[in-house]
């Protein structure tokens, strides 16, 4: 069958559900940036009508960063939570049920304002940290499981579009002319509701994923129905073939968890690259970009900046949808390879713009080209890529481990940036994205030498790889060895 006839109503339905999630993880992330004045304004004002005295600086400056990066702790507590949910209730209704945390965190941060309490705007934030946490694994492995081989990378690209539409939705509405005022932000916070609305009117429409009612719940006559849904054919047989191979496969290997990941040369590999590629998302400075992006402008003396950044949304939509398509055509790891070496020279070029500003004004346009295109190669490869390259890397047993492990190392990243990007600036003035630079090049070279091609590969080839590299002590292999094996040939595994 043609991968174009493989994507049905149902299959879109379920999809479209599902990365309703993403786009609250990128609403949220964004959501913060560009009301930041009014809502510091806030916090002096509770602080005067409560204490009646002024906020010190320190504490004003702890309150806020405390309100931005709580979040982040959140997903960390989230992602770590992943396994816990899907393996019991299924990869639908976890989603389902993780929308009651949506509904509790709109509610304090929507009121936080009328009741004159940052600890609810910090409480909020934090719960709905929590929720994004779990939508990370959630949604990916989700999307995962019910997508065609053929179509598995691009459907996965649709995880990273749903988060890069949450950050324009957000930097759109935290407008001044929109939501963004002193009245207003609460409103624009406590907006995740909606969303989380649709979702639950949606999944109950959407099938349970049916590698886990086959693999998990031994459920085949029910796992076969889905399948013929979601593929709109009778003939599935390849499909549960492969899921029944997995399941036998799974036989062999009791449930894993997290710490066997590490310890069995069977996962470390898989799980070595998995972490890797999670950090190379978020230490590559993408989220120094988001979180600080008006200021960036600001420093460039840019006279809009606030429109500079909406600019970067779209870039970064954009981009992200020429990933979708390009993704199943040029491997994983060629795209991943693009956009590190992409956004290392953008690096290179924003630091050169921003350090010779003084002596060129022109040097302003220079710095916003170069944002764009740092985001542009973002969304080529890091973006989206790590996220469902976890799915692929693993099998049913572990892949719940997997996903909880990769979503703590992308949130802590992203946390530790978060919190120490500002100091790092000052330290370092123009020069800051040099230490990005590094990173994104010693990700660079790791990825060429260790991380394997998955393109149109079933996950009990990959995972075949994996096991024959752990065999043989990650010794070459011809490249007809490999290719039997469902080894990338460049790589070796």
């Amino acid at each position: 069958m043609e991968s174009g006839k493989q994507v049905t109503l149902q299959l879109m339905l379920a999809v479209g559900a599902a990365v309703i999630g993403s786009v609250q993880f990128g609403y949220n992330t964004g959501v913060i940036n560009a009301p930041q004045k009014v809502i510091e304004s806030f916090i002096n004002d509770t602080w005067y009508e409560r204490y009646k005295e002024p906020i010190t600086k320190n504490m004003h400056t702890t309150l806020w960063s405390v309100s931005v990066s709580v979040f982040s702790i959140g997903g960390i507590f989230g992602s770590f939570s992943v396994g816990l949910f899907v393996n019991h209730f299924g990869r639908r209704n976890s989603m389902l049920m993780a929308n009651v945390l949506a509904f509790i965190s709109a509610g304090f941060m929507g009121f936080s304002k009328l009741a004159s309490s940052w600890e609810m705007l910090i409480i909020g934030r934090f719960i709905v940290g929590l929720y994004s946490g779990l939508s990370t694994g959630f949604v990916p492995m989700y999307v995962g499981e019910i997508s065609p081989t053929a179509l598995r990378g691009a459907l996965g690209t649709l995880h990273q579009l749903g988060i890069v539409i949450g950050i324009l939705m957000a930097q759109v509405f935290g407008m001044e002319a929109i939501m963004g005022t002193a009245d207003l932000w609460p409103i624009l916070l406590s907006f995740t509701f909606i969303p989380a609305l649709v979702q639950c009117i949606l999944l109950p429409l959407c099938p349970e994923s049916p590698r886990f009612l086959l693999i998990n719940k031994n459920e085949e006559n029910k796992a076969k129905t889905v399948l013929k849904k979601l593929r709109g054919t009778t003939d599935v047989s390849a499909d549960m073939q492969e899921m029944k191979e997995e399941s036998r496969q799974m036989m062999r290997e009791k449930k894993v968890t997290i710490p066997e990941l590490f310890r069995s040369p069977l996962y470390r590999q898989p799980i070595i690259i998995a972490i890797m590629l999670q950090l190379s998302q978020q230490l590559s400075g993408i989220n120094a970009v988001f979180y600080y992006s008006t200021r960036i402008f600001e420093r460039a003396r840019v006279t809009q900046p606030v429109y500079a950044t909406i600019g970067a949304g779209v870039v970064n939509t954009a981009f992200t949808v020429v990933s979708l398509f390009v993704v199943e055509r040029a491997g994983r790891r060629s795209l991943h390879l693009l956009g590190l070496l992409g956004m290392a020279g953008s690096a290179i070029l924003l630091t050169i713009a921003m350090a010779l500003y003084e002596q060129h004004t022109w040097m302003s346009y220079v710095s916003i080209v170069a944002v764009f295109a740092f985001v542009a190669f973002f969304e080529i490869g890091p973006g989206p890529i790590p996220w469902f390259i976890v799915a692929e890397l693993f099998s049913q047993g572990p892949r719940p481990s997997a996903f909880a492990v990769a979503g703590f190392s992308n949130w802590t990243a992203n946390f530790i940036v978060g919190m120490c990007f500002p100091y790092v600036e000052e330290l370092c003035n123009a020069y800051v994205f040099v230490i990005f630079t590094i990173f994104l090049l010693i990700f660079f070279v790791f990825t060429y030498f260790k991380v394997p091609e998955t393109k149109g590969r079933t996950f009990d080839q990959i995972s075949a790889g994996f096991r024959q590299s752990a065999a043989t002590g990650g010794e070459k292999h011809s490249p007809e060895e490999l290719n039997s094996l469902g080894a990338d040939s460049q790589t070796g595994f």
